[in-house]
């Protein structure tokens, strides 16, 4: 369950990071958003490298339903758009399929 705690913080890490830079580059906020911005990827690189995995693939390819999930987290809490159904679906799935990446038995 350690695993879900780093991935939480990767992804909140993550999307914290580069909304940084879509705030200086597309909302026209000042270039010193990217500072915070920076930090807040490296503790998204950080956090990820301590999921409990053996491979480094596998554990970004099951990172990527988490990143999904949160990301319409993001939309809802800082943007303000409450995510529908389909994203609701499409999360699902997704982090369904994370779960069978990182938690499947595996024979070797």
């Amino acid at each position: 369950m350690q695993s879900i705690f780093w991935y939480g913080l990767a992804a909140v890490a993550e999307i914290g990071g580069c909304f940084a830079f879509w705030a200086w580059l597309r909302l026209g906020k000042s270039p010193f958003w990217v500072a915070p911005g920076i930090i807040s990827l490296i503790v998204f690189a950080v956090a990820l490298s301590q999921v409990n995995a053996a491979l480094a693939g596998r554990t970004f390819a099951a990172y990527g339903g988490v990143y999904i999930a949160a990301s319409l987290g993001w939309l809802w809490a800082v943007e303000g758009a409450r995510p529908d159904r389909w994203d609701v679906v499409g999360s699902s799935i997704c982090l369904i399929g994370a779960a069978v990446i990182l938690w499947g038995p595996r024979t070797a």
